[in-house]
């Protein structure tokens, strides 16, 4: 009877130690998106389910939030999180400029991931047809914790425009001001993302409405003279929306995907791998994932210093970053 226990003991600890053993490998990581009218949440959906099922023990989910500043501000938090941004915001981060002065954020660059290009939207009918015709007018400039905020004060600057004195000024996210624009609430918005942006198309839908975007990439040059050379001139073609009747001369930012450096290296390289081996069931939630691509990723085409992981992973492919 004795030795009948003590079989039993030995067995139950023997289940204890495995089950702690599991658990110990166990990851939990969040997915820092954005909006639910952009790329980033339903893209980052893709990503999360990807490192869910093909990095053994992670279980990834992707969590909306304001944009680039809020995921730069989850990274620093110290929580196990990988995070979309834009480029020019995760360079204020990394240095502890503008939005994060005072609060430098440790970053390290995981993946360049797509161009983001800024859309600057109206309708017929609100006297808006150059970016000068913005100034009075209601405009959204995006939410508070996202880098489309960022950029859009930039180009405001750029063109010699106050953002509080010359503009009436809104703060939504991109679902928001296509549905503020909607109800005559604002007369233009502007928005940072992929092609196509769900919520633009949306408007872009809309019966009555014929959309108008907003020409600025003459803008460029003087963002980058004081920013560094972040932006691109670039083109939204006339195809991808609705109603557009000319190709949209604009500016265009990287999006990288980004972690804290603190990220160990193997969980990095793990994370870079699964995207890149299964771009595919990403590309199937958003085409944008199609511009994830081993030729894009290069040393200079991030501002924030490339992570070990991704450097490792990245050699086995025959791509440099160091």
């Amino acid at each position: 009877m004795e030795t009948s226990v003590k079989q039993i003991l030995r067995l139950m600890l023997v289940a204890f130690l495995a089950i702690a053993s599991g658990a110990s490998m166990a990851q939990n990581i969040s997915v820092a998106t954005g909006g639910t009218g952009g790329v980033y949440y339903p893209m980052g959906g893709g990503i999360a389910a990807v490192l869910s099922k093909y990095v053994p023990g992670m279980q990834a989910t992707a969590e909306v939030t304001g944009g680039s500043v809020d995921n730069l501000k989850l990274i620093n938090s110290g929580k196990p999180y990988v995070g979309f941004s834009m480029s020019d915001a995760a360079q204020d981060a990394l240095k502890g400029e503008d939005k994060f002065k005072g609060h430098k954020v440790p970053l390290r660059t995981l993946a360049i991931l797509y161009p983001n290009r800024m859309h600057v939207v109206t309708v017929e009918g609100r006297g808006i047809n150059s970016f000068a015709d913005l100034k009075g007018k209601r405009v959204s400039t995006g939410s508070p914790g996202s880098a489309t905020e960022v950029m859009a004060f930039r180009l405001i600057e750029a063109a010699g425009m106050d953002k509080d004195k010359d503009l009436k000024r809104e703060r939504l996210g991109a679902a928001e001001s296509v549905n503020a624009i909607k109800d005559g609430k604002i007369d233009a918005f502007f928005w940072v993302g992929g092609l196509p942006t769900a919520a633009v198309s949306d408007l872009a839908s809309t019966p009555g409405t014929k959309i108008k975007m907003v020409d600025h990439a003459n803008l460029v040059a003087a963002m980058n003279k004081k920013y560094g050379n972040l932006y691109v001139e670039d083109v939204i073609p006339k195809s991808v929306y609705k109603g557009m009747d000319a190709d949209n001369h604009q500016a265009t930012v990287q999006n990288i995907l980004v972690a804290n450096e603190s990220m160990d290296e193997k969980t990095a390289y793990n994370i870079v791998k699964a995207i890149f081996d299964h771009k595919a069931d990403i590309v199937a939630v958003h085409k944008e994932a199609e511009n994830i691509k081993l030729e894009n990723q290069k040393k200079d085409a991030t501002p924030v210093p490339w992570h070990p992981g991704a450097i490792k992973y990245m050699a086995e492919k025959g791509v440099k970053l160091n």
